[in-house]
């Protein structure tokens, strides 16, 4: 045969089968993740979710290119650090009654698991669970801070080196969101939008918006007429609830609380939240300048919600709404584009959720449900009731209209119509045409607590709790405090001691 003839006949055919195998590669390759996690986020401080009070542009540009979960929870918690066994959970899928959430020990967690299905795993920012699991979850990582919380000016940092060691801790230079953005940044200009490149997991823990409430300069002139105060704003809550007095959150600002104070700590807050929208930006323009928009999954989500003057508190150290609900924002190849739903989830859903969009199979043991199934319209519900419970002071369950609150240690109860008192201002635990929810909804609880191991015993009734009056009630700060703030919300006489 004539061999240069060959060739000709040849070459137009490999040429066909090699962009075939390419196509086919790229439509098999699994998706990268881009998981982007806030700390202390209120639901309901996002604007194009409803909020006319700040601007969020770019996550308002997720909610358009996504799903939103609007009754999003983390499963209460067992420490007053909230975000501690709310971190535990989101990377392990599980309830906090199944696991060691300070040190995550004999737990596979979501970066390990990706990591051994081909993915390169990334994470920068805080890490509340200990270095040990830290580094089982990530291959390489930046300006990492090990702790809750920090001087957002003076952060703590980690890197991950050559040696598979962290190295550290060294003083950060610049705002938190920004040295975590910068990470982020670094890693994703390292990876290709080529079909036989290993996917990626970049996994950026900001600390921002928690405490201290310091945004960068520029950002509070935004909020010259302070935002409006909460409609569940108090004065203060006029009971013990297990966490007022005595807890750090609570103690950022003095009782009662005014007006003035509430208002300013929200100025802030949703400054710091501003602040965090226009680097998120950054790290979306990094991503769609490396071409690897189209193939990435983007988690937008928090770990707890907040108080800041909701029911008199300021921290999340309750089970109410304000505090155990928060945003969970999903999109990416495959995904509908501004689609909300309403169906009950919680964080430790996200695992099994990208389980089942990679392809792997969860670990034993997960609890959480892929919330896939809500989008494809497979199921309309994953859950009837949510479950809230708050170390041993605090059990709520809710269902789409009705929820219960029992303090077992103080014998009291609350009942809230969640349809025409959405703010939970108005317990009707009392009124007697409201029985059948209570036993209903109690019913739930301990069919709740069977299912997760859950031993406490709970209240039956409700007597009235002994009222509780803080002014004036002295306060110290942590020494995480910039003097700023030291000076802005606590008196002369309660400064601590320098």
């Amino acid at each position: 045969m004539n061999t240069p003839r060959l060739h000709r006949v040849l070459r137009p055919l490999a040429l066909v089968v090699a962009l075939s195998f390419s196509a086919t590669a790229f439509a098999a390759a699994k998706p990268n993740i881009l998981f982007l996690f806030t700390d202390d986020q209120r639901a309901d401080t996002i604007a194009a979710h409803g909020n006319a009070h700040l601007k969020t542009p770019v996550i308002d540009g997720l909610v358009r290119a996504g799903v939103s979960f609007r009754h999003n929870y983390v499963f209460g918690g067992n420490s007053g650090a909230v975000c501690v066994p709310s971190r535990a959970m989101l990377h392990t899928g599980k309830t906090w009654f199944a696991l060691n959430t300070q040190t995550l020990a004999g737990e596979k967690l979501l970066g390990e698991l990706l990591g051994e299905h081909g993915y390169t795993t990334f994470g920068t920012g805080k890490w509340h669970n200990g270095q040990p699991s830290w580094l089982r979850a990530f291959q390489h990582g930046e300006n990492v801070m090990f702790g809750g919380m920090s001087d957002h000016t003076k952060v703590p940092l980690h890197d991950r080196g050559p040696d598979g060691k962290m190295v550290g801790p060294r003083a950060g230079d610049r705002f938190s969101t920004e040295l975590f953005a910068d990470a982020a940044i670094r890693f994703l200009e390292t990876r290709s939008p080529r079909a036989d490149a290993n996917p990626f997991l970049c996994y950026i823990a900001f600390t921002a918006p928690h405490d201290p409430r310091q945004p960068p300069p520029g950002f509070p002139a935004n909020y010259a007429a302070r935002p409006p105060l909460p409609k569940d704003f108090l004065p203060q809550l006029p009971f013990d609830n297990g966490a007022m007095n005595g807890g750090r959150d609570e103690n950022l600002g003095a009782w009662p609380r005014t007006e003035v104070m509430i208002r300013d700590q929200l100025a802030e807050y949703y400054a710091m939240i501003e602040h965090l929208d226009a680097q998120i930006g950054r790290i979306l323009a990094t991503l769609k300048a490396r071409g690897l928009a189209d193939n990435t999954i983007i988690v937008y989500a928090a770990d707890n919600g907040l108080a800041l003057g909701s029911h008199g508190l300021l921290g999340k150290q309750s089970v109410f709404e304000h505090s155990m609900r928060t945003p969970f924002i999903i999109g990416g190849p495959g995904i509908p584009k501004g689609k909300s739903i309403h169906a009950f989830t919680y964080l430790f859903d996200i695992f099994p959720t990208l389980c089942d969009l990679t392809g792997i199979n969860p670990p034993a043991g997960v609890f959480g449900e892929s919330v896939r199934p809500l989008w494809t319209g497979a199921k309309t519900a994953l859950r009837d009731t949510v479950f809230l419970p708050y170390l041993q002071v605090q059990r709520a369950v809710r269902d789409e209209r009705w929820k219960l609150i029992r303090y077992p240690k103080l014998g009291y109860s609350q009942l809230f119509d969640l349809q025409n008192d959405p703010h939970e201002t108005r317990s009707v635990y009392e009124d007697p045409a409201h029985a059948a929810h209570i036993v209903r909804l109690t019913a739930a609880m301990k069919v709740w607590q069977q299912r997760v191991g859950d031993t406490l015993v709970l209240n039956d009734g409700s007597t009235p709790p002994p009222p509780v009056d803080l002014t004036g009630q002295a306060r110290k700060t942590d020494q995480w405090q910039p003097e700023r703030i030291v000076k802005k919300y606590f008196t002369p006489a309660q400064k601590p001691a320098p």
